[in-house]
């Protein structure tokens, strides 16, 4: 009697494998999205050095009047060197916490009544603890009118990333201006929302000592783009060798059901 072979039944594959292959596929994609994402911000930053690099070879530009202060943005403004013209109100200066190349200490912030009418905020430089009290170095003090170069900074609310400014302890940790001019009563004329870096003085053995802005941006989003890049192929890798080993599995199992002998 002639043996029936009963038609092979085609093994299936284990959701374990459904669900690593689903996991793999999904993570490549995010891996490829978060790429392209650095690639953005690869472009975008070398355009923001670019501008930057810029405004500071540029030559002054006088201050925004308050006609223009609704229509400054850190995009088009921030950094930029400016000129304005006025006299300082020392009696009202404000000591902000500073780490700079020089060390630990403060950044004066001074009021300066522009010729216009206005007040600026203007950021004079650093000063170590040593000189933290203003009679320490009144010998630097410009009396009258004075004419001020530096770069326009947005103001920065609030305080810093661990403590908050404190201003019925007269304790600040960010240039915030318009909290600094509410605590500083400065109301005999609108004040400009945004501060002023001075630029170094000729005089680098006085204090306060400016033109310690840092203008430097880390750029590594080429770097971390080739990474997210590299571990989507990583993925890719992984999906593949998955899938080979699964069809690996599959065939040995056909062969081991066709050479196996039949029910009769």
């Amino acid at each position: 009697m002639t043996a029936v072979h009963p038609e092979l039944p085609r093994p299936r594959r284990s959701t374990a494998f459904w669900a690593l292959l689903l996991g793999a596929a999904l993570l490549f994609v995010a891996f490829i999205a978060l790429g392209a994402w650095q690639v953005q911000r690869l472009a975008w930053k070398q355009d923001l050095i670019a501008r930057l690099d810029q405004r500071l070879a540029a030559a002054p530009v006088r201050a925004p009047g308050a006609d223009r202060w609704g229509a400054i943005t850190q995009a088009d403004d921030e950094y930029r060197k400016v000129a304005l013209t006025g006299s300082f109100d020392h009696s009202r200066e404000t000591l902000v916490g500073a780490s700079t190349e020089l060390g630990t200490g403060y950044w004066v912030l001074t009021p300066l009544r522009t010729e216009r009418g206005d007040w600026v905020l203007v950021n004079r430089g650093f000063v170590p603890p040593e000189f933290k009290t203003r009679a320490s170095r009144t010998a630097s003090e410009t009396q009258g009118e004075d004419r001020v170069i530096g770069l326009l900074r947005l103001t920065e609310p609030g305080g810093g990333l661990l403590q908050k400014n404190d201003a019925a302890q007269d304790r600040w940790y960010s240039r915030d201006v318009e909290a600094i001019a509410k605590a500083r009563r400065i109301v005999e004329g609108p004040v400009a929302p945004y501060f002023v870096d001075a630029a170094a003085a000729d005089d680098q053995t006085r204090w306060p000592r400016g033109g310690l802005t840092v203008v430097r941006f880390n750029n590594h989003h080429l770097q971390y783009a080739l990474t997210w890049f590299a571990m989507a192929l990583m993925t890719a890798g992984i999906g593949i060798w998955l899938w080979r080993v699964e069809r690996r599995r599959l065939v040995a199992d056909l062969d081991a059901d066709s050479t196996a002998d039949p029910a009769e």
